[in-house]
């Protein structure tokens, strides 16, 4: 069978292909999903939100859930830890629109897992069967599940969560090859991941961690059996590694995109987010989308300090568009110590 898949199943669901971009916090926002669609993943998420926030309402959080139709299929992800809220967050998930539900269990920072909520829900693992079970049957999109391979090196139990989440009727589980002490540290451990795939029955199971390039990808596939692949943070700056993943499964071949076209991309995003966001978040933005779209690029380290200067979008489109492009050196892929740097 093929690496690529062009039809791809959750459930009723049909997806475009097994390839899928990450929900990532801070990140993929509604220019950043522009961005990604253009590409046509076989899935996109929205940012994390937390079941205790969504039904409050709160403003903020219904702005994570902002979509536009051309980003279908399009997945939300919730975390929180309580199984009353579940159903109900369901549905909310499910009238607003979207192709599928995730639960995050992976997510490590402190402020997430200090209630019990993202990777700390991998010391509950029963906990995590009863809101998946509670959420699949309050809906009819097909509810996936996002974990890490346990909480530290010495409580690795992502195969018992495996069969858990096929339980309680979750259509795919998603596995981070690190632990939650390890947060981002040190390279995925892809084992973790091939043994979950071994010890699943029904379930899909998505692989996840450390592809930063097309080639990373198939290694990947071959490496663990996975059935879907989830990009994160090779995304950042690389809106076209689906593109990429795309023809060399196919082709084996890599498209190269020249300094110019890569200037005129990030050039697309800016202008997204400035339709987006007022203008001091949009600054605020430019510069960190600005680190992920130089960081690989050679003698493009003075625009990206001068963006980092720069006070308005103004300031920075002449910036950018004013550059010596004809300077620039592009790499072939990022790697995870420049992503981690920005």
């Amino acid at each position: 069978m093929s690496l690529l898949q062009k039809s791809f199943s959750l459930g009723s669901l049909v997806l475009p292909s097994n390839i899928f971009c990450a929900p990532l916090a801070g990140c993929s926002d509604l220019p950043f999903r522009r961005m990604l669609a253009k590409y046509k993943p076989g899935l996109i998420f929205c940012e994390m939100v937390k079941m205790d926030a969504l039904v409050r309402q709160n403003p903020k959080t219904c702005r994570f859930l902002d979509f536009e139709p051309t980003m279908h299929p399009i997945g939300a992800q919730l975390c929180g830890s309580k199984p009353e809220l579940a159903a109900e967050c369901a549905r909310i998930i499910q009238d607003l629109g979207f192709d599928s539900l995730d639960l995050n269990c992976g997510c490590p920072v402190d402020k997430v897992t200090k209630d019990g909520s993202g990777s700390g829900m991998l010391k509950t693992p029963q906990l995590i069967g009863d809101i998946l079970a509670n959420m699949v049957s309050a809906v009819q999109i097909p509810v996936t599940v996002k974990i890490r391979a346990g909480w530290d090196s010495s409580q690795i139990n992502a195969v018992e969560i495996v069969k858990i989440a096929e339980a309680a009727g979750a259509k795919a589980i998603c596995i981070h090859g690190r632990t939650r002490a390890q947060a981002y540290r040190g390279p995925a451990n892809w084992d973790w991941i091939r043994e979950c795939k071994q010890a699943a029955q029904t379930i899909k199971v998505i692989g996840n961690g450390d592809v930063f390039s097309a080639v990373d990808a198939e290694k990947l596939f071959l490496y663990t059996g996975c059935d879907a692949i989830l990009i994160a943070r090779g995304t950042m700056g690389h809106p076209w590694i689906v593109e990429d993943v795309y023809e060399y499964l196919t082709t084996k071949k890599i498209p190269t995109r020249t300094s110019y076209e890569r200037r005129d991309i990030f050039l697309e995003h800016l202008e997204h987010i400035i339709s987006y966001q007022e203008e001091r978040k949009a600054v605020q933005d430019l510069r960190r989308v600005g680190c992920w779209f130089l960081k690989s690029m050679q003698g493009a380290s003075k625009l990206r300090e001068a963006i980092n200067r720069a006070e308005s979008t103004l300031e920075i489109r002449k910036l950018i568009t004013d550059y010596a492009w004809e300077e620039v050196i592009v790499s072939s892929s990022k790697t995870e110590e420049e992503i981690s740097s920005c």
